[in-house]
């Protein structure tokens, strides 16, 4: 069963809460009735835009601590803010994965929290980002991803909201586990029950392929030659991904320290 399953807000039965959040839940029913269902996800995370206090959304799915992709965003901000936790390995939803625990981050520029990631918190607040709200996706035991929402004002969400918030992130789980391989399950790369797997090596293809390279040149092991391609990528200003492209294509590489 889906992590933190949503009942409706409670806190004295107050109205007009009840009332925006059965609004909330209709809508994001409705929202995901005739559409294809590897779409699903998307769907839910651009409606979560329109019926929350937040300036954008994203969906990424993680296969591990080296393996994160992202399944969709509803602008430029959200998907930036995406590859910056990754090119990091620090931000909300790196913690969300870790605790399989909602994280919310009510201000990026004041609240002490932030200070759990000072890098990703100062990169965010110069890309416009003054608040993030990181849901897990999965089970109670195990996060497959996170859905990710970001505010360009500090601010935090009601107890309505974070329920609608918190039934939008079911919804997902139960679209993406029936797009998901199951553990123990004999689909591979290629079949149409695995569109994570084609999905992560379409996105960070280069990365792994670059992992490699470093891994030859440094003599590392997976996890040191990746924290140094993050290294490089953020004393350059760029994303891990751009720095593994010049590493694939040969126009640049590491030597050991």
């Amino acid at each position: 069963m889906p992590s933190g399953s949503v009942a409706s807000p409670s806190g004295g039965g107050d109205p007009s809460g009840l009332e925006e959040w059965l609004r909330g839940i209709e809508v994001l029913a409705s929202a995901g009735k005739g559409v294809d269902t590897q779409q699903v996800p998307e769907v839910l995370c651009r409606a979560c835009v329109r019926l929350l206090p937040v300036s954008g959304a994203s969906v990424s799915i993680s296969g591990g601590p080296t393996a994160r992709a992202m399944w969709c965003a509803s602008d430029r901000v959200a998907a930036r803010l995406a590859e910056v936790q990754y090119t990091l390995g620090e931000g909300p939803c790196q913690t969300a994965l870790g605790a399989v625990g909602p994280v919310l981050a009510v201000d990026l520029a004041e609240d002490p929290g932030s200070g759990r990631w000072p890098v990703f918190a100062h990169e965010a607040v110069g890309l416009g980002v003054r608040a993030v709200f990181s849901l897990p996706l999965g089970t109670d035991e195990a996060a497959i991803g996170t859905l990710d929402m970001y505010r360009d004002q500090p601010g935090g969400l009601s107890a309505s909201e974070l329920a609608i918030a918190l039934w939008a992130r079911d919804a997902i789980t139960l679209a993406l586990m029936k797009l998901l391989p199951h553990p123990g399950s004999e689909q591979v790369p290629g079949d149409e029950g695995a569109p994570w797997m084609r999905a992560s090596q379409a996105e960070h293809s280069e990365v792994y392929q670059a992992m490699g390279i470093v891994m030859v040149q440094l003599g590392a092991d997976p996890e040191e030659a990746l924290d140094r391609m993050r290294a490089r990528a953020f004393a350059q200003g760029r994303t891990v991904t751009e720095v593994a492209r010049d590493v694939v294509a040969r126009r640049s590489g590491f030597r050991p320290e």
